[in-house]
């Protein structure tokens, strides 16, 4: 849930951080975790990125959409493949601190969705473009102002 939904007063935008914005319940897999199960989360859910973590939640890669029709494209069976085999390992991903703000201008920049939030390099959150819009819709909503 994000704290923002507990916002007691009117904020300035500019003073939010990404840890107040961000989802911290976050759906994740293993890297042995096959491909159709991914697939199925993803649509079950309606999901487009998974985080794949190891046991002490350490971040090594995102599976995407893009990365399962890519899979399919190449003619491979999503029953055969894990996620460690289909991931995107290069993953760009923020800190709680993060100002939104920054966060903003990152995603414009990199043309992302979304970003893993992390604490060193354990997963503590999920942060997107909607998460951003809502944290400011909420820290300057209307019924704050007198």
């Amino acid at each position: 849930m994000r704290r923002a939904e507990y916002f007691a007063n009117a904020r300035d935008p500019k003073t939010m951080t990404v840890g107040q914005v961000m989802e911290d319940a976050v759906f994740t897999v293993s890297p042995d975790t096959k491909g159709i199960t991914i697939a199925e989360i993803m649509t079950e859910r309606n999901f487009g990125t998974v985080p794949v973590v190891t046991e002490d939640l350490t971040l090594v890669g995102l599976v995407s959409e893009f990365d399962l029709l890519r899979v399919i494209d190449e003619g491979k069976d999503l029953r055969q493949v894990t996620a460690e085999e289909i991931m995107t390992n290069d993953v760009v991903s923020v800190t709680e601190e993060m100002p939104v703000m920054d966060f903003i201008n990152l995603l414009q920049e990199r043309h992302l969705v979304r970003t893993p939030v992390v604490r060193g390099k354990t997963l503590v959150g999920i942060a997107s473009r909607r998460d951003a819009v809502f944290g400011y819709v909420k820290a300057t909503a209307k019924y704050w102002w007198p």
